[in-house]
């Protein structure tokens, strides 16, 4: 469950903002995107590979 203190005063627009950030780094909507489709473990392991080379070029060209 999510808490979010609001001091008194304090405008519900930014107390919904420091809600909105909070609930996103839980990474809730991102796991509920994820399981609604299965993807077998190859193709995971596959995209996790691709995606490991993908970072190493941009690191590579960043030198």
């Amino acid at each position: 469950m999510i808490v979010v203190p609001v001091k008194e005063g304090e405008n519900i627009e930014r107390a919904l903002k420091k809600f909105k950030r909070k609930f996103e780094r839980t990474g809730v909507v991102k796991e509920l995107r994820a399981r609604q489709q299965y993807n077998k473990p190859s193709v995971l392991k596959r995209l996790a590979k691709e995606h490991a080379v993908y970072v190493q070029q941009l690191r590579r060209a960043e030198d």
